[in-house]
């Protein structure tokens, strides 16, 4: 959604809105609702991403900061209503990227980790080589095969990735002293961006401020570090040493309509409620209205996340998807808490592979690559591999290489370009064809958001490949909704989630082509075959 619906003048004071913040990997943006989720206010601005070393990804906290509160001041004016009257501001963000600061001072250690950063590699390859990971996945089988608790049979296949916090976070501990010895003296704080942002909403401008200051963090962000034990619902603290942590720096584990208390006056020139906090995948559920066991959902964003709700049952897999809490609510119908879990697939590279195109003089914009594809029958027996960040479920591999492979001298540009949107739809099918091995749910839908989700030519391609229909809704940006209607529904603004479901608006269905599936089934075996040419590519002795 690039555009907000255009507004007629001040609105009554009488009338309030609900906001939503939304930090993704790129960009960040707020988003004005009115009561009926239509669209009164927007602003976004790009994530400034920094570069200081290959492998390396940070954030500046200060630079950052100012986006953030310019982002909403913006979207304020944008919807021409009073800060008074935005009633609740949602927040919802990027994963697994964190930051470290001091206790008493807020002076940070270090700049923000983001998630797909690569420093860690080694360690990576150290740990998962250790012979201690080796011998915990082995008693972990052991147990499993005793006790047939899930939470061990996770344990089996334990490994450890460059995406999740647990090896950046050790990485960064060993290499910055003041951060080691600020945690002996137990004067150092751990958060990833949803407990910093908490942190300096309470906070305000006044950096001296000294009133008690939360420091917590979401359930659905803390499941997605590594470090908290979903099948438990707290920290695995027995971790801590290896990692070089102590149980004092980790925050609290809430809730995501938790009370998270009002965005300090001094910001905004009026207090505004917090109404939850909630990580970028889990909102994009809660947007695509995937509220029952069984239901899928497929983001197509900087990253594929395909996301497959589990209900009441905390999923251990054996080909790595990864195991989260989906959300954790209070539920005003029942009046109790409600937890939700969900399994988890990525691909890492999926908007970076259009981004790339577009730097390589593919094309020049992104809405084109889809007639590019359409523009040949096929791309010719030529494969590309979407490996700029390893490879993950089912083959796990960091070390494989991106490439091309098949190309002949009547090879063109749209050639490529179709075989390097096949290449994201293969990338999905494969966690799709993961979810059906490990579980015995019957699926017919898959709903798509993210900005990759407006290519016509992938939606399609992964409607004949899973043979299921492909729901695309109306607005691309789920996450941002889905927080809207969590923020709503916290603050008592709707009633349930019936209202959501309502309100949702299904933009086109893609169906399965059936008559294509012979061919289309075969290239993407032919494809996998492809992958193991590049896979353990590189040396990372």
């Amino acid at each position: 959604m690039n555009e907000c619906a255009p507004c007629g003048g001040i609105m009554s004071d009488k009338e309030k809105f609900i906001g939503a913040l939304d930090i993704g990997t790129t960009t960040l943006r707020c988003m004005i609702f009115d009561r009926s989720l239509q669209i009164r206010g927007y602003s976004c601005e790009q994530v400034q991403l920094l570069y200081p070393k290959v492998g390396y990804i940070e954030i500046d906290p200060d630079q950052f900061w100012a986006s953030v509160v310019r982002v909403i001041k913006n979207a304020i004016e944008n919807a021409k209503i009073s800060v008074e009257q935005l009633e609740s501001l949602g927040i919802t963000t990027q994963r697994c990227t964190f930051i470290t600061w001091h206790r008493d001072t807020g002076k940070y250690f270090h700049r923000f980790i983001v998630w797909n950063d690569v420093r860690a590699k080694e360690l990576v390859k150290k740990w998962n080589d250790n012979i201690l990971l080796k011998s915990f996945q082995g008693v972990s089988k052991f147990l499993y095969m005793i006790t047939r608790n899930k939470r061990f049979l996770a344990g089996s296949v334990m490994k450890f990735m460059n995406s999740q916090v647990t090896v950046r976070l050790a990485w960064m501990i060993r290499n910055n002293d003041d951060l080691r010895k600020a945690i002996q003296n137990k004067s150092a704080l751990f958060g990833t961006i949803d407990t910093w942002l908490l942190h300096k909403f309470q906070q305000g401008l006044n950096e001296c401020n000294k009133k008690p200051i939360d420091h917590i963090t979401d359930v659905t962000n803390a499941s997605a570090t590594g470090l908290y034990d979903p099948f438990q619902l707290n920290w695995a603290e027995w971790s801590f040493s290896l990692y070089g942590l102590t149980a004092d720096m980790m925050p609290k584990v809430v809730d995501n309509t938790h009370d998270f208390g009002v965005i300090d006056k001094s910001i905004f020139g009026s207090e505004i409620k917090i109404g939850c906090s909630i990580a970028d995948q889990s909102a994009s559920m809660w947007g695509s209205c995937c509220f029952g066991k069984g239901d899928v959902k497929v983001t197509l964003g900087t990253g594929s996340f395909m996301n497959l709700n589990t209900g009441k049952d905390c999923h251990a897999s054996i080909y790595g998807l990864y195991p989260l809490v989906a959300w954790r609510v209070f539920n005003r119908d029942s009046n109790t808490t409600e937890v939700a879990y969900c399994v988890e697939g990525q691909s890492n590279d999926t908007g970076s592979i259009i981004r790339w195109g577009i730097d390589f003089g593919l094309f020049d914009d992104p809405s084109a690559s889809s007639d590019m594809a359409y523009s040949v029958d096929d791309s010719e027996e030529i494969f590309f591999i979407p490996a700029f960040s390893g490879l993950g479920a089912p083959m796990n591999d960091a070390k494989a290489a991106t490439g091309v492979i098949g190309i002949r001298p009547t090879t063109t540009k749209s050639h490529i370009v179709r075989a390097l949107l096949e290449s994201i739809a293969y990338r999905v099918t494969q966690l799709y064809i993961c979810t059906l091995e490990e579980t015995d749910f019957k699926f017919s839908i898959i709903r798509v958001d993210g900005g990759v989700s407006r290519n016509d030519f992938v939606c399609q391609l992964l409607a004949n490949l899973t043979g299921l229909e492909v729901e695309r809704g109306d607005n691309s940006e789920l996450s941002v909704l889905g927080t809207a209607f969590l923020a709503g529904l916290n603050a008592g603004i709707f009633q349930n989630r019936d209202e959501l479901v309502r309100k949702r608006v299904v933009e086109r269905v893609f169906h399965p082509q059936h008559e294509h599936s012979e061919r289309i089934k075969g290239k993407f075996l032919r494809w996998q075959d492809a992958v193991e040419r590049f896979r353990d590519w590189y040396d990372e002795s």
